[in-house]
């Protein structure tokens, strides 16, 4: 079972979500970057459960420990260690399913796999581990400061309810001004209005977060197997209850005609004209296809007049803004009764028990923030290798 992810800025992750902590070891990092604790638990904060009525009520501070790698407000090169203490499990919550499988959890392939699994709030396969990347990824947050690059993730998207204007159009500074992490305010009440319905219907819903990631260089990723989107892709499929990524004008990008969708080079005068409203991409409410360019690519390369390619050419950056969106599932405990089968082969009726989010989005928006950092500190650290 493999528990680390990255080349060079390397993250190992351990502990199940009702065990007596989780935490993980960061190895790469750079000596002498300025180690901000507090910016690293601010991040843990925007990801920890019981901040809202919509989340889940599971009471964990999520407050984290050092435990190496950092000397006098700066990291020493040495492998960084971060713990977080669980704080309020009730295991007896799980008791129930010690034997029987939960429908669209990892229960039985779990089983199937390793033979002995822990069912205590999922164990290893819970979505509590997504702590510890959040921890890492602030780190990696602080490495990318250091090259100007910025990261910014929100929800466009919560079953029905999807975002129409242009990113343009969108105030990110209020994404964080409201539960469901939505930087349109009307919009962001009627998703919480959902969720809140959802929940008192003993159910589920799934969403979608946009990321962007803007001042990122020329030159990151590698053509073939280490393409940059392709990381992008795997870590971002990494994340618990993700079950599609695309990156660009991902799918509605089949719509056009290359003649439509070719980014042509432009010099840095010129800014990203706004695609049409009637384009396939603008029906598709990508809304941050069109990003200015002016203040995102580097100083002295090329830029294009429209950003179809989302920021990543030939599995390599090309300056430009890149752009993603991340597809979640319904959570698949719901407070319902349904039918399953048990480790015996047998039907059984499983209750929904426990403390769960009615919609993921919402906390889910650090993650991606987090794994989109981890990718791209990895690719900067390996930039610096592979050039003289």
């Amino acid at each position: 079972m493999s528990n680390t992810f990255g080349q060079l800025f390397k993250v190992t992750s351990f502990g199940e979500s009702h065990g007596v902590a989780i935490g993980c070891v960061v190895d790469g990092c750079p000596a002498g970057l300025d180690f901000d604790l507090e910016f690293i638990q601010s991040e843990l904060d925007r990801r920890r459960p019981g901040q809202s009525s919509i989340v889940s009520q599971r009471k964990e501070s999520d407050t984290v420990q050092v435990l190496s790698g950092v000397f006098e407000g700066r990291t020493t090169g040495t492998p960084i260690a971060f713990l977080i203490p669980n704080e309020d499990q009730r295991s007896a919550d799980y008791d129930h399913l010690a034997t029987a499988f939960r429908p669209s959890h990892a229960d039985y392939s779990w089983q199937a796999k390793f033979g002995h699994r822990d069912y205590r709030g999922g164990g290893r396969s819970s979505a509590r581990e997504t702590a510890t990347r959040v921890a890492a990824g602030a780190l990696a947050k602080l490495l990318l400061r250091t090259q100007g690059i910025e990261i910014q993730a929100f929800v466009s998207q919560v079953g029905h309810l999807e975002l129409e204007k242009n990113y343009t159009e969108l105030d990110l500074s209020l994404t964080e001004t409201n539960d469901v992490r939505c930087p349109d305010p009307a919009l962001a009440e009627k998703m919480i209005s959902l969720i809140k319905e959802i929940r008192k219907e003993g159910d589920t819903i799934g969403g979608v977060v946009t990321g962007v990631v803007r001042g990122c260089p020329t030159g990151l990723g590698a053509p073939v197997f280490d393409k940059l989107q392709a990381d992008l892709g795997k870590a971002m499929l990494s994340i618990n209850a993700v079950k599609g990524f695309e990156y660009g004008s991902g799918f509605a990008g089949v719509k056009m005609r290359g003649s439509e969708h070719n980014d042509l080079f432009t010099d840095q005068s010129h800014k990203l004209q706004v695609t049409s409203h009637e384009s396939p991409v603008a029906n598709h409410q990508s809304p941050i296809t069109n990003l200015p360019a002016v203040a995102l690519a580097k100083e002295g390369h090329p830029l294009t007049t429209t950003n179809h390619s989302g920021g990543i050419q030939g599995g390599i950056s090309n300056g430009m803004d890149i752009y993603f969106r991340v597809a979640f599932k319904p959570v698949a405990t719901i407070m319902r009764d349904q039918e399953t089968l048990n480790a015996e082969g047998e039907t059984v009726t499983l209750q929904g028990k426990g403390r769960h989010d009615p919609c993921v989005v919402p906390r889910a928006v650090p993650i991606v923030e987090a794994m989109a950092a981890l990718v791209l500190a990895d690719h900067i650290l390996r930039a610096k290798v592979n050039r003289i």
